[in-house]
Parts: structure tokens; sequence; C-alpha cells
């Protein structure tokens, strides 16, 4: 049976959703790639958009459709440069974040796939 947002949820709840998140922004905070992404002043609002966004896509909250609206990503990601280094840094981070917090193996199939779509999605720079 392939595991659904539901089964995410029950597997990690929003206490696992938000530790593994912030598992994430500890690393790339000292990450030379992925650091100057990301606003210095910003740390903290940054986390928590990402763990509302994660909240809402797995079904858990509407908070983040009730203060920024529809997600678009490709949108909100188009000032920076993402090409496949900073795709699959932020896919390493990630799967180093989610080893961190031990997200169960059944979890992890649906984050997994999940991460990898969207990330590859988020490329705004030709393959080179």
């Amino acid at each position: 049976m392939t595991p659904t947002e539901q089964d995410v949820i029950k597997a990690c709840g929003e206490a696992g959703i938000r530790a593994m998140v912030a598992a994430f922004y500890r690393r790339v905070r000292t990450d030379e790639l992925m650091s100057p992404m990301y606003p210095a002043d910003d740390w903290e609002g940054s986390e928590e958009r990402l763990a509302s966004f994660m909240l809402f896509r797995l079904g858990a909250s509407n908070e983040y459709i009730e203060k920024r609206g529809h997600p678009r990503l490709r949108m909100r990601h188009a000032p920076f440069k993402i090409g496949i280094a900073e795709r699959d840094r932020w896919l390493k981070l990630m799967g180093e974040a989610m080893d961190e917090i031990k997200v169960p193996s059944f979890a992890r199939v649906f984050l997994d796939s999940f991460f990898k779509q969207t990330a590859d999605f988020m490329r705004n720079q030709p393959e080179s």
C-alpha cells in the first residue's frame, strides 16, 4: 500500500513535522550553498513558513493558506538561482533532517517522493 499524507501525519504528527523542519534549517544556516538564499534576519520566519506549508500539504492545517494564500512555489522561489546543485543539496539536507528525527520508513517513502518532485519543480536554471 502506498503511504498517504494522512499516514505521514499519523506517524510524525505536527510536532514531528516541525522538528524535521527545524533540523533542516539548522543545516541550512551553516551550508555555504543554501544559506545565502535565505534572509539572514528571518530564519525563524523561513522555518515557520516551511513548517506551515508542510502541515497544509499533509492535510493537517489550513494556516498556511489563511496567512499566505496559494503556495505559488515557483513564483516565490523565482528570485533564487536553483539548479541541479541547489536541488540536490536541498534534498540532502532534508534527508539528513528526516534521518535525525527518525521519520518512519513508510512515511519516508511519501516524503522522499514529494520532496524530490517538488525540489525538481523549483529548478529554474538549465542543466549545465
